[in-house]
């Protein structure tokens, strides 16, 4: 049996204050598993969700989590209380269509500043 050390409760924190969890989690836990779980719980009713696990940034007690690393990893001995629930803020970053990306791209490269007199 797995020791209670070694399971974190979170709860995710969303933009507009409203959250996902708590649900608890093994300390072995990737921070890209947290991304996928986020992503499937992800409320249907918002707007601007994430489109993929890339589009979501997770931090807590003020760090980005790297997705190849495991809570354990990321635990902060100062804000992680044992037995209390963690609260890790979700961010989603802009989804950029390919389009829009190679739009301004040409835009940029099309800009002249020559000047003939």
């Amino acid at each position: 049996m797995a020791d209670v050390q070694d399971q974190l409760d979170i709860k995710f924190r969303l933009t507009d204050g409203s959250d996902i969890g708590p649900k608890t989690f093994p300390a072995a836990t990737s921070v890209a598993t947290l991304k996928e779980n986020i992503l499937a719980q992800w409320p249907k009713d918002k707007e601007n969700g994430p489109k993929t696990v890339k589009d979501v940034k997770i931090i807590s007690a003020g760090k980005v989590l790297d997705s190849n690393r495991t809570l354990g990893d990321c635990q902060s001995p100062i804000c992680d209380i044992p037995g209390g629930v963690t609260t890790m803020h979700v961010v989603v970053q802009p989804h950029v269509l390919e389009e829009e990306k190679i739009a301004g791209d040409e835009t940029k490269q099309n800009k002249c500043l020559c000047v003939i007199l």
